[in-house]
């Protein structure tokens, strides 16, 4: 009886040393995965303004580079003193917007390839919808993610559609 439990205890403390053993070795593997984390480093913020006078009066800057994402704010149809343009034409003020965005990008080194979100403000929803076959003509091999939102109004009166994107940059 005794050689018994001297077996059932030298069968249980092989059990917990191999337990022990094992968990140890999860550790040390779990330790070794900590080491190979890379720290980041932030990266400044870039900052483009296409027309810097307008941008400066209004109090903003029409796109920002941080890492390999550009933000790219709002464009409208104006002229470089702020002055709408194409006043109700919806489908020219698209165009005018997609040119200035267009320049935003290649300041970047992107096209419009690169466009991952692309959100649409517009005064007149029906009308933007008749004249969005326009955007084929932009993105030629992908449509980005994004929202089409019909508002109340937007900076001037005569604005009819604004656009914003986002643009990520690959290596």
């Amino acid at each position: 009886m005794m050689k018994k439990q001297i077996n059932q205890l030298t069968l249980l403390a092989t059990l917990f040393a191999l337990a022990f053993g094992f968990q140890s070795c999860e550790q040390k593997e779990k330790t070794k995965e900590v080491e190979k984390e890379v720290t980041i480093e932030s990266e400044k913020p870039e900052y483009f303004l296409l027309r810097p006078e307008v941008e400066k009066a209004y109090g903003y800057s029409h796109a920002v580079k941080i890492g390999n994402d550009i933000k790219i704010s709002g464009a409208v149809s104006m002229d470089d003193e702020g002055n709408p343009t194409a006043i109700g034409d919806m489908e020219q003020q698209m165009k005018n917007c997609y040119s200035d965005l267009e320049k935003i990008l290649k300041h970047y080194g992107c096209t419009f390839d690169d466009v991952v979100i692309e959100n649409i403000f517009t005064t007149n929803m029906p009308l933007l919808l008749e004249k969005s076959g326009f955007r084929a003509e932009i993105y030629k091999n992908h449509f980005p993610t994004g929202s089409w939102l019909g508002v109340k109004e937007l900076a001037l009166p005569e604005f009819m559609v604004e656009i914003e994107m986002e643009a990520h940059k690959s290596e």
